[in-house]
């Protein structure tokens, strides 16, 4: 299989302070909205062009011209394309639960070459001459590292010790201690050999780095490799092929149908078991009291730590508990609350 790593356009924020004017009565944006990521983009990036163009004085979402909240579930490096799935209004409380969710990467490396960030953008720190390697023997490397591995995390990386990331130890030039992080490999396979670059599709766990899987890999050759291609195909259940451009979500929301990308939040976590309530514990789920197994209708078989999503009929998502062990078994511990309190009868 030839490597599939299309180029994305190079479009830089825009200043332009322009935007569509919403109608009064718009409801707020609430929900995802799944962002094919350019190559030379930082997420941040992202998110910030997003939130500039959602930016409408007359949009009760966005009082006193304020942006609506936006986020980012898991972060890409600049250099990386693929799915950056964007959270809007309320559905920046639920990002974190999406963020667990398993990921699927291709990635391009190149044998050989050993750089001080594990990628192109980095510093060649040293090169060897690349033997004749066929396929197997790479297939036959890449399967020790299927399961659950050990990885250490890079220097250049958002990873924090003592407070501060590991990116602003590494561009002083300081190497800080690090303890590794148990990550899982789903599946690791070799799609194409061509000289020295091997491109790999890999289904990971979160807080996988692929630069280090990469290489780790080369270091199992006995050449070295960094990653010149890397590419996120899925999070979850957002995927590559329904992803928007970023000219694809300015447009839509320039044209005022940005309603039309976005993903709602309970499609989205449609993951997590779903638990039904009747309306009177619904009004005591919105202040964030637990819901007792009695009161809780579902079809899935609850364990203990499981994280489910409630629902009072066919009504929005309530809240994300989690399942809790209780004198009577169980219970659900409500951990993050999305409909508005309503008053409590006396």
């Amino acid at each position: 299989m030839s490597r599939v790593m299309p180029s994305a356009a190079t479009m830089k924020p825009s200043t332009d302070k322009k935007h569509p004017t919403a109608s009064p009565e718009r409801a707020p944006l609430i929900g995802f909205i799944n962002v094919d990521k350019p190559a030379g983009w930082t997420s941040h990036d992202v998110v910030a062009k997003v939130r500039g163009l959602l930016r409408t004085p007359s949009d009760p979402a966005c009082p006193a011209g304020r942006s609506p909240k936006v986020g980012h579930v898991g972060t890409l490096d600049p250099m990386a394309t693929g799915i950056l799935p964007l959270c809007i209004g309320k559905a920046t409380k639920v990002s974190r639960y999406l963020m667990a969710e398993q990921k699927q990467y291709q990635a391009v490396m190149k044998l050989g070459e050993r750089t001080d960030t594990q990628d192109a953008t980095g510093i060649v720190v040293s090169s060897v001459p690349v033997p004749a390697l066929d396929r197997e023997q790479i297939e036959a490397v890449c399967r020790e590292f299927v399961g659950s591995i050990e990885q250490l995390p890079p220097m250049f990386s958002a990873v924090k010790i003592g407070g501060a990331p590991l990116y602003k130890a590494a561009r002083l030039g300081r190497v800080v201690e690090r303890t590794t992080r148990r990550v899982e490999i789903a599946s690791l396979r070799v799609l194409a050999v061509e000289g020295p670059l091997v491109t790999i599709d890999v289904e990971c766990s979160k807080g996988t780095y692929i630069r280090t899987l990469c290489a780790d890999i080369g270091d199992r050759l006995g050449v070295g490799a960094h990653v010149c291609q890397l590419q996120r195909r899925r999070v979850g259940s957002f995927t590559l092929e329904q992803a928007a451009t970023l000219e694809q979500v300015e447009a839509a929301i320039r044209s005022g149908a940005i309603e039309s990308l976005l993903t709602p939040i309970d499609r989205a976590l449609e993951h997590l078991p779903l638990v039904l309530v009747d309306e009177a514990t619904a009004g005591r789920v919105r202040h964030g009291v637990a819901v007792p197994a009695s009161a809780a209708r579902t079809t899935a078989a609850l364990t203990i730590g499981r994280e489910v999503r409630i629902q009072a009929g066919q009504g929005d998502v309530l809240a994300i508990g989690v399942v809790t062990p209780d004198a009577a078994g169980w219970k659900i511990r409500i951990d993050t609350v999305l409909a508005e309190a309503e008053r409590l009868p006396a």
